[in-house]
């Protein structure tokens, strides 16, 4: 099988939309915290597509969008100096920090490459031993195997002169933080399929079972987004509140151990801060004593920094599902991918530029002011 056709059937959609409608009997609010499912909820019109009485809130799921703007600086404080090679993913390169970005960097003289891996960070820091090669380790439990693998292989192949800026988060703390507001809304949650294919399901039932809410383990095809929603529905009608794997072809109840078995060598946890959210006890990783000398905030001494966000973007309340982005004055007149205000805008996996990117906007996009989809590489 494709795995790709098969989950976007029409005929099956409209199935499991007639059986969701015939379920629900009030109104239920769920939160996907994905950024990869919002933009497949607004590209496929699915949020449109469902009754009433069931919404879907926009969560904290897009990696770029949480990374805070404290550490944007320090990456851009980091690539501006002489003699380092600054490495990141495409989408990080336009994510504003307090008066520029990496682009700006970049076009200022600044040594800032697209990479696709951190391994291949690493490959030119070998090719370079005379450059200090830094790689903007950001997202979520998705990429910490890759970017644990990087620098395991730095020091056991004696390359000193590659370093992580690390921003590493982890989703269920956040989903904690998101159930203790006194704002919440959340009734039950779609949790990220390819997140769980590395960690697992194991933090989870403590989760459901606290909150009394059902966590459906979700894909990213509109079939899988559509019954996650109709499990998570199902539950919520019943008045259960448990985990269930509506993504059991690419995840298992004990994830993926070799990818644990790196992350727990490299990585601790630690408390991190999110972008538009604040800090939220245990929510990220930071590397391990083992590794402190690559770790790139103590290689060039940038902890000291302290930034404001902008008054005019309301990303954090977009993040925190309080609004969804076209509630924003900015949206897509001061705000636009060609001249964001926030992450959530210029990310490939943010709301705001889901929304935008698929017309999902009150007014009309000026003509020529979107911008090209490849501009726009996913973090992952």
């Amino acid at each position: 099988m494709k795995y790709i056709d098969e989950f976007n059937d029409p005929d099956l959609a409209r199935r499991l939309l007639d059986e969701i409608r015939a379920t629900v009997t009030r109104p239920w609010a769920l939160m996907e915290v994905c950024g990869g499912q919002t933009h497949s909820i607004i590209r496929h019109g699915i949020d449109q597509l469902l009754p009433d009485e069931v919404e879907l809130i926009h969560g904290p799921g897009c990696p770029v969008c949480v990374t805070p703007l404290e550490m944007i600086d320090k990456a851009l404080e980091i690539a501006s100096r002489p003699g380092v090679v600054f490495c990141s993913f495409g989408d990080m390169l336009r994510v504003p920090g307090t008066d520029r970005d990496l682009f700006r960097v970049k076009g200022e003289g600044g040594d800032v490459r697209v990479v696709y891996s951190p391994l291949d960070a690493l490959q030119l820091a070998r090719r370079h031993p005379d450059r200090e090669v830094v790689f903007f380790a950001i997202g979520f439990e998705t990429t910490a195997p890759a970017n644990a693998m990087a620098v395991h292989q730095a020091r056991r192949l004696g390359i000193d002169n590659f370093s992580l800026l690390v921003s590493h988060v982890r989703v269920p703390p956040a989903i904690e933080a998101i159930m203790t507001a006194p704002t919440c809304r959340v009734q039950g949650f779609l949790a990220a399929g390819h997140v769980c294919s590395v960690m697992g399901t194991a933090e989870y039932p403590d989760l459901a079972a606290r909150h009394r809410v059902p966590i459906v383990v979700t894909g990213f095809e509109p079939l899988d987004i559509l019954e996650g929603i109709r499990l998570a529905v199902h539950q919520l009608e019943r008045g259960e509140h448990r985990v269930e794997n509506a993504y059991a072809r690419a995840v298992r109840e004990e994830g993926n151990p070799a990818a644990l078995r790196m992350i727990e060598e490299v990585f601790e946890v630690t408390d991190r801060s999110w972008r538009g959210i604040g800090r939220i006890p245990a929510s990220g990783w930071r590397l391990t004593d083992a590794y402190r000398a690559f770790d790139a905030e103590h290689r060039f001494d940038v902890t000291g920094i302290r930034t404001e966000e902008p008054a005019a973007c309301r990303s954090g309340e977009v993040l925190q599902g309080l609004i969804k982005p076209v509630e924003c004055p900015s949206f897509g007149t001061d705000c636009t991918p060609r001249t964001p205000l926030g992450a959530t805008m210029v990310s490939s996996e943010g709301a705001c530029a889901a929304y935008y990117l698929y017309r999902r906007m009150d007014g009309p996009v000026p003509d020529g002011s979107r911008a090209p989809q490849e501009e726009m590489n996913p973090v992952g």
